[in-house]
């Protein structure tokens, strides 16, 4: 996973140590891919502790040589479906437009409206960060629901 992130140029980076507690204590919330045994995608996410019915996610990635696949439409929507949350939030910077066509084709998939407000910015980002916008996507339709 720290590979994958490192390598995308685009995702903030932690460390190793990061994304190996990540898949100990989030593993059902979250998603690993594998093309021939390697790991070439990953969605991290989690319950909001103060919203039991919605999941946030943190980091989606797909390595280059997997690109092309609908990789990750598939990780978010196999996510939907474990988890049964009735909500998925993530943010997004407004210069990302390809996540911005992935959460919004996950909303449409599941029959789900988008909700977009600010969540941080420069006050609490720094004034070198982009401001993070929360998308708020739900009512979720699980596909075994529609």
């Amino acid at each position: 996973m720290w590979e994958i992130a490192a390598a995308s140029r685009v995702l903030d980076v932690k460390p190793r140590y990061a994304y190996a507690l990540w898949c100990r204590d989030f593993a059902a919330t979250s998603i690993v891919a594998r093309l021939g045994g390697r790991v070439v995608g990953y969605i991290t996410g989690y319950l909001r502790p103060d919203a039991a019915d919605t999941v946030f996610v943190w980091q989606v990635a797909v390595h280059e040589a997997a690109r092309g696949r609908r990789m990750a439409a598939t990780m978010l929507d196999e996510l939907v479906e474990r988890v049964g949350a009735a909500h998925l939030e993530t943010t997004i910077t407004a210069d990302n437009a390809a996540s911005i066509a992935l959460f919004s084709g996950l909303a449409e998939r599941h029959g789900a409206d988008v909700e977009r407000t600010e969540l941080f910015g420069p006050a609490e980002l720094g004034a070198d960060h982009d401001p993070e916008i929360l998308y708020r996507i739900g009512p979720l339709k699980t596909i075994s629901n529609r």
